[in-house]
């Protein structure tokens, strides 16, 4: 199933990506540092959701209390709720 999220605080505008079966496909961010967010999008492909929430969750940049990683956290939380609804 496709998610999409909108971030919040950070230099990415969008996240999306395949859930099937709590395994992660495809992450997609809009905007953001290029090189840095494909990293850790080949990193995540093929991943556990709920591993990737352990690892990513509260990670910050710089001065902001979030970070990309941070907010794809949070979307694949959102994702596991919508799925579980």
């Amino acid at each position: 199933m496709n998610f999409t999220y909108k971030t919040k605080g950070t230099c990415s505008s969008e996240i999306s990506f395949d859930l099937e079966g709590g395994i992660i496909k495809n992450v997609v961010f809009r905007g953001g540092c290029n090189g840095n967010l494909k990293a850790i999008s080949k990193l995540v492909e093929g991943q556990e959701a709920t591993h990737i929430i352990e690892i990513l969750k509260g990670n910050t940049c710089g001065p902001r209390d979030t970070s990309c990683a941070d907010q794809l956290s949070k979307a694949l939380e959102s994702a596991l709720v919508a799925q579980n609804a």
